[in-house]
């Protein structure tokens, strides 16, 4: 983007500007000397952050120029003709601040990052969306997309396309030699705003890791287990996240006292503390009067002296003993939920 003085107003235009494009102009300005010895009483990141910004700027027009300065309030003289930035006044500003070799590293790190690498926005999208979204296009568009992604992120795509496709395209890949840059950029401005259009539309809320967890819920044990097992020899980690949302650090409470207590026994004591930290009173009661005298006195002193802390690490503690609990479950040493239906009846 130019920093020019087109616009009708260029007060206007400056007014809406961020703090750090003004500044990035005040030093385009002022030209290599004084810019370079005003970055010298910035820290690294902000002379890159400001290094960037003058690398975006190509021409500054003196209105422009002028309209910066008179609103930092500061008597310059406007520059009588255009100030140029770009890259090799970048270069120009940061050898005088850190020397030539640091100054082309940084040049050559900015001047990766600006340039533009086709169908970029799909490189952050999963590949099998990617290839659902390809699928209705034409085969030798599909092919121009996929040659141009990154190779690790080509074959994932390709891989998850339908297999009377996949030849089809991998052949034109084969045979494609050159594509000339403007059908490339015609065909990413066209699939973006494709892309954008189906993300913009609102998507009904059903199904999912939770629906299904909540239907497990209200089902037996029986039909839990073999809807697990199935899930896991098809997606081992789809199947253990539904299986985290089936029994909570929470659901403890519904445990019989004889569980908890079996539970506590393969429970560390840190983790336990932890764990405990900004939960319902219920639950602490619940675990506390599972415990001897003496074991609720220590947990209770390791709660106290306890610093602070981040919630990641509590869902870690928390999650740690909710694994206990499946593992004695697995094994039928415990109960975590009692069937409503009947069907883990023994027989």
């Amino acid at each position: 983007m130019n920093a020019t003085a087109d616009a009708p107003s260029t007060e206007l235009a400056t007014a809406r500007m961020g703090g750090r494009r003004k500044a990035a102009i005040l030093l385009i300005t002022l030209g290599p000397e004084r810019a370079a010895a005003i970055l010298e009483h910035l820290d690294d990141e902000e002379v890159e952050a400001l290094s960037s910004e003058m690398a975006r700027i190509r021409q500054v027009t003196p209105e422009t120029s002028q309209a910066i300065l008179d609103e930092l309030a500061e008597h310059v003289t406007a520059p009588a003709q255009a100030a140029l930035g770009g890259l090799d006044y970048t270069y120009e500003v940061l050898e005088k601040r850190f020397g030539r070799n640091r100054a082309q590293e940084i040049v050559d790190a900015l001047a990766g990052k600006m340039q533009h690498k086709p169908f970029d926005f799909l490189r952050r999208t999963p590949p099998e969306q990617v290839a659902a979204f390809l699928q209705e296009e034409a085969p030798q568009t599909i092919a121009i997309v996929i040659a141009s992604l990154p190779s690790s992120i080509a074959a994932k795509v390709l891989a998850e396309l339908p297999k009377d496709l996949q030849g089809d395209v991998a052949l034109r890949i084969a045979m494609m030699s050159e594509t000339n840059p403007l059908v490339v950029r015609d065909l990413e401005a066209a699939l973006k705003e494709k892309l954008s259009a189906i993300l913009d539309q609102e998507l009904v809320g059903a199904g999912g890791v939770q629906s299904l967890a909540e239907i497990l819920n209200q089902a037996g044990r029986t039909t839990e287990r073999h809807v697990l097992q199935a899930m896991a020899d098809h997606d081992q980690v789809l199947a253990e996240e539904v299986r985290q949302r089936i029994f909570t650090f929470d659901d403890i409470v519904t445990l019989s006292d004889r569980d908890i207590q079996i539970l506590l026994r393969d429970v560390d004591q840190k983790d336990l503390a932890i764990a405990l930290r900004g939960v319902d009173d219920r639950i602490k009661d619940k675990i506390l009067n599972n415990l001897s005298q003496r074991g609720a006195e220590m947990l209770r002193e390791d709660m106290e002296v306890m610093p602070p802390q981040r919630k990641a690490v509590i869902d870690e503690a928390q999650s740690k003993i909710v694994r206990a609990a499946r593992v004695l479950d697995d094994a039928g040493t415990i109960t975590i939920r009692q069937s409503d239906t009947g069907e883990d009846e023994v027989v």
